[in-house]
């Protein structure tokens, strides 16, 4: 048999509090399946509010330590970059666990996802050693004769609860853990319920490298019970989510209650925007990738599809070939595209608006229904003639679904653009530079790309605006993310 139609191993599933691997105080576990066949696959441990309250404490308890608190930056970067290596010696080993757990394509898993999970370890590893405070001169609003200074230091918030989704299970996880290590917090974990199984496997690898005990804690559970619990403790001074809106306001409003820190990167509707002078060559692929890549289960996915009407139906034909000719199949098998959906629940919920679509009146130019195999599947979907007031135009699908509007005068895409809640990407495709630079200036995003889209990079600032979330990611923001400053003012004598 192929190695590649072989499960692979899988990790302990306990829980992995203070170095060390237990089993949930309340013996419960959550099952876990393989979306491409809908079997279950293992059983993960269901934390409770006690498992989450140890695991909170072995975090605070690290934190306080003397030995934390003095170990060098360079010491913790050092951390971050032995567990790159041996991420880096096992990524063929996890970019199998995450499709079989995931369902995602293993080049997908190998060349994105694990390729993101390393750099970030390297990236955050270097910035551990590069915060620096500023020194001032005071001009004291009163004068008593004296001479004042002052300096500020960046200080590391302390325990860090991770709240991450199951889309791009094991990058999300490190892009929790690695900048808490790196700025010197320490981290609660709470992964996906749907996709554990490669952040258990990191704890392993994590365990292996030899971080101090409670520097890291992983703890399954479904979020109504670990996710509240973490979010509810006191001891935790920041939640670090990514995951829906819905949920994200519910964090927002409970982390009001003991004041912590957030950041929330939440849901997208983002507008993929070509013009009719756009290098359609271009623009029509990288139309279809923006949406279907991934199952188009991305938060910054091009699910609007804005033409202007010289190109409109060019356009979208263009798009739905490609969707009709992208191959669905399980993640492990060779030539695969497409991979499923996540949890049937998810695909009901897919199937379910597009149907809503249906009945209003959009037009089902490719797709629009579930293939007749085993598996969570849905096809590539391209509707047309979308109207502004519809469901599917509304609410973030989380699917291989895009909607195309068209627009006849380029002095109506901002308000197309901008009619939703949500603000976390959006792409404009023109050879006009002019165009671009005027009309990204007035679209609500917290990224625009011209003539590409879903291009990330560590050192480039990454979040949304409105319903889309919270603060920033990545880059110099990572900073003021997992740290605060703190003031230091001094008198000194006058005399000398």
């Amino acid at each position: 048999m192929n190695a590649m139609n072989q499960a692979p191993s899988l990790p302990r599933t306990d829980l992995y509090i203070n170095g060390e691997w237990v089993k949930a105080s309340s013996g419960k576990t959550i099952p876990v399946f393989n979306p491409a066949t809908e079997n279950q696959i293992a059983e993960l441990a269901a934390a409770s509010v006690e498992d989450v309250n140890r695991a909170v404490e072995a975090a605070h308890a690290c934190f306080e330590s003397t030995a934390w608190r003095r170990m060098r930056p360079l010491d913790r970067g050092r951390l971050l970059e032995k567990l790159a290596l041996v991420v880096e010696e096992h990524a063929d080993e996890l970019a199998r666990l995450e499709t079989y757990d995931n369902g995602k394509p293993y080049a997908t898993s190998r060349y994105v996802d694990l390729a993101f999970t390393i750099d970030a370890l390297r990236y955050f590893g270097g910035w551990a050693s590069k915060t620096a405070g500023e020194y001032i001169t005071l001009s004291p609003f009163f004068d008593d004769g004296g001479i004042y200074r002052a300096y500020t230091e960046r200080k590391p918030v302390g325990v860090v609860g991770g709240i991450t989704p199951w889309n791009f299970p094991l990058g999300q996880a490190i892009q929790k853990i690695a900048p808490a290590i790196a700025f010197g917090c320490t981290v609660v974990l709470k992964p996906s319920e749907e996709t554990s199984l490669t952040t258990l496997r990191l704890a392993e690898l994590i365990h292996e490298v030899g971080f101090p005990k409670g520097a890291v804690n992983i703890v399954t559970g479904y979020g109504h019970d670990a996710g509240a619990a973490l979010v509810d403790h006191p001891l935790v001074r920041k939640i670090a989510f990514t995951g829906s809106t819905a949920t994200g306001q519910r964090i927002l409003a409970a982390s009001a209650k003991t004041m912590k820190r957030v950041t929330l990167e939440l849901g997208g509707k983002s507008p993929t925007i070509i013009l009719a002078d756009a290098d359609l060559s271009r623009a029509i692929p990288g139309a279809a990738n923006a949406i279907f890549g991934n199952s188009g289960q991305v938060c910054t996915a091009g699910s609007r599809l804005l033409i202007e009407e010289p190109v409109y139906e060019e356009v979208v034909a263009g798009v739905a070939e490609i969707a009709r000719g992208l191959r669905l199949g399980p993640g492990h098998e060779e030539g695969t595209q497409l991979g499923p959906i996540v949890s049937s629940r998810q695909l009901e919920r897919i199937s379910g608006l597009v149907q809503s679509g249906r009945s209003e009146g959009a037009r089902v130019v490719a797709g629009g229904n579930r293939p007749d195999r085993d598996g969570w599947f849905f096809e590539p979907t391209v509707l047309a003639d979308v109207r502004p007031d519809m469901q599917v135009i509304r609410e973030e699908i989380f699917g291989p679904v895009v909607c195309a509007i068209p627009f006849s005068a380029r002095s109506e895409i901002k308000a197309i653009a901008n009619d939703t809640p949500y603000g976390l990407g959006a792409s404009i495709w023109t050879r006009n530079l002019d165009h671009a630079h005027l009309l990204a200036e007035e679209i609500d995003a917290g990224t625009v790309w011209f003539n590409t889209h879903n291009i990330l990079d560590l050192a480039v600032p990454f979040g949304g605006t409105k319903m889309s979330g919270r603060g920033r990611e990545f880059g110099t923001e990572a900073i003021n993310a997992f740290t605060e400053p703190k003031a230091v003012v001094m008198r000194l004598a006058g005399d000398y």
